[in-house]
């Protein structure tokens, strides 16, 4: 069974959008999901996450699956880049990787140390990867999903009007999302 790992975006916490309602479906089927609370937006930075995630590292292996949005995806980004051997999945929801309009781009890029990533290093890092965005995003604009899925070398997932895949957005539960994930989990069910 696989532990999977959830990161929130800025000013987010474990119990908003999609985020409990896909615990509870991956807990039910036997896996292992964590939810991290980051300090945001007071007391937000690329140290005080590492903090935070420090705390787990003993939960990471070779079949560890992250999911992140927002700035969360950003968190994970740096995660992969770090991490000392590979992980069975990585998932980006509305991920800012520097591509403006971005509404928090200076908040953003202040997080991840500048917009400049390892990219052969972070392609190293998983076995599978996974980039959702949307056309509508108010806060992340399309381009980014478009650069991220490039230097995946991987296909975008385009959900069109879904906004920011939040609760605002109607994103209390993301089915497609789940289905992508089932086949990187052993012995899951994606029926929602």
């Amino acid at each position: 069974m696989s532990t999977v790992f959830i990161f929130h975006g800025t000013g987010g916490h474990p119990g908003e959008n999609w985020f409990p309602w896909l615990k509870e479906k991956l807990e039910a089927a036997g896996h292992s999901a964590i939810v991290p609370k980051f300090p945001t937006p007071e007391g937000q930075s690329l140290q005080s996450w590492l903090a935070v995630f420090d705390k787990y590292k003993d939960k990471v292996d070779e079949q560890t699956i992250f999911v992140a949005h927002s700035l969360g995806c950003i968190f994970l980004l740096r995660v992969l880049e770090k991490l000392p051997h590979l992980v069975r999945a990585a998932i980006f929801v509305s991920a800012p990787v520097g591509v403006e309009p971005i509404k928090n781009y200076a908040g953003d890029k202040a997080f991840s140390d500048g917009f400049d990533f390892d990219w052969q290093n972070i392609k190293a890092k998983a076995l599978q990867f996974l980039v959702f965005h949307s056309d509508d995003d108010p806060y992340i604009s399309l381009g980014n999903g478009e650069k991220l899925a490039k230097e995946l070398a991987i296909p975008l997932t385009f959900i069109p009007h879904a906004g920011h895949f939040n609760a605002k957005a109607g994103f209390t539960i993301f089915p497609q999302l789940l289905q992508k994930l089932g086949p990187y989990l052993d012995k899951f069910d994606t029926g929602v």
